[in-house]
C-alpha cells in the first residue's frame, strides 16, 4: 500500500501558493479552535505517526503553533516507563485524551504498543493480535464520548530520513534530537513498514489513516492543516448565547457599565 503513495509533494503545486493557503489555514485552525473551545461540546484528537525524523515535532509546531494554550495539549509517547508497564496499555494513553473543547496532539501514540512489540517480537502473536482489537474499541469509545479523531501517517523515504539524520549530526541546534536507538530501529524499516501497512487495514475503519507526503515539510504542514480545518469545519460550532443575547440584559448591563463609570 504505502509503495503507492509518493513521500513529495506533487510536481504540478506551486509551492509559494501553497504556503500562503497553509497560512490561512493556521488562522482559520486558531479560529475553529476558540469556538470550539467556547461551544464545550466537541473534542479533536490528532495522532501523528511516522518513522524517527518524519517531522512529528515540527508538524507541531507549525500547524498547531498558533492556537490558544489553553484549548491544546501536547503530549509525546516515548518508551513505557517501569510504572507505565505495570498496567494496561491503554492506560498511559488514555488519561491524555481530551476533554470537551480541547484539542489534544499525540506525537506518537498507542499504536507503538503495536508497532514496538511486534517488530521485536516480545508477545506472541495472539497477544499482538489482540491488541489491535484493544484499539479498535477505545477509539469507538472516545467516538462515542464526542471526540473525533485525526490520524495522520507522515510518509518519508529513506533517503530523506538519512539527511534529517545527518543534520541532526551537523547543525548544532539539532544535536540534541539525535538518538543512536532511532539508527537500530530504522535498520527495521521493512519490518516496520509491514506492520503499518496491518495498522491501516486492521484499525478502527471508521476512522482512516491519512497517508501524508512528509518529505517536502511545506506540503505536509498544508495537507495537515487542511484536514484538520475540513473537520472542525464540518462540526458546525456555534459560540453559546451569551448574557447579552437577550435584550433585558444587554440594556440591565449598559446601565450597569454607566453606573460604574460614575464611581
Amino acid at each position: 500500500m504505502l509503495e503507492k503513495f509518493s513521500t513529495n509533494a506533487p510536481a504540478n503545486v506551486d509551492k509559494t501558493a501553497t504556503i500562503n493557503e497553509t497560512d490561512r489555514l493556521v488562522e482559520k485552525l486558531r479560529e475553529l479552535q476558540s469556538v470550539m473551545y467556547a461551544e464545550n461540546k466537541n473534542s479533536l484528537l490528532v495522532i501523528l505517526q511516522g518513522m524517527d525524523a518524519s517531522g512529528k515535532d515540527s508538524t507541531v509546531k507549525h500547524v498547531f503553533g498558533k492556537i490558544n494554550p489553553m484549548g491544546v495539549r501536547v503530549k509525546p509517547f516515548k518508551k513505557p516507563t517501569p510504572e507505565e508497564y505495570a498496567y494496561d496499555f491503554i492506560r498511559r494513553v488514555h488519561k491524555h485524551t481530551p476533554p470537551t473543547g480541547m484539542i489534544h496532539i499525540f506525537n506518537r501514540s498507542h499504536y507503538e504498543d503495536i508497532l514496538v512489540p511486534e517488530v521485536h517480537k516480545l508477545f506472541p502473536n495472539d497477544k499482538i493480535k489482540r491488541r489491535y482489537d484493544y484499539v479498535n474499541g477505545f477509539e469507538n469509545l472516545l467516538t462515542d464520548s464526542n471526540t473525533h479523531i485525526l490520524k495522520f501517517y507522515l510518509h518519508i523515504s529513506r533517503d530523506e530520513q538519512v539527511k534529517r539524520f545527518s543534520r541532526r549530526l551537523t547543525k548544532p541546534d539539532k544535536h540534541w534530537k539525535y538518538d543512536p536507538a532511532d539508527i537500530a530501529e530504522s535498520r527495521k524499516w521493512d519490518e516496520y513498514m509491514e506492520v503499518y501497512e496491518k495498522i491501516f487495514k486492521k484499525c478502527s475503519p471508521d476512522i482512516p489513516w491519512i497517508i501524508v507526503p512528509a518529505d517536502d515539510k511545506w506540503y505536509r504542514n498544508f495537507l495537515v492543516a487542511k484536514h484538520v480545518v475540513k473537520a472542525l469545519d464540518g462540526l458546525d460550532m456555534k459560540y453559546p448565547k451569551g448574557y447579552f443575547d437577550d435584550e433585558n440584559h444587554r440594556i440591565m448591563a449598559e446601565k450597569a457599565l454607566e453606573d460604574y463609570k460614575k464611581r
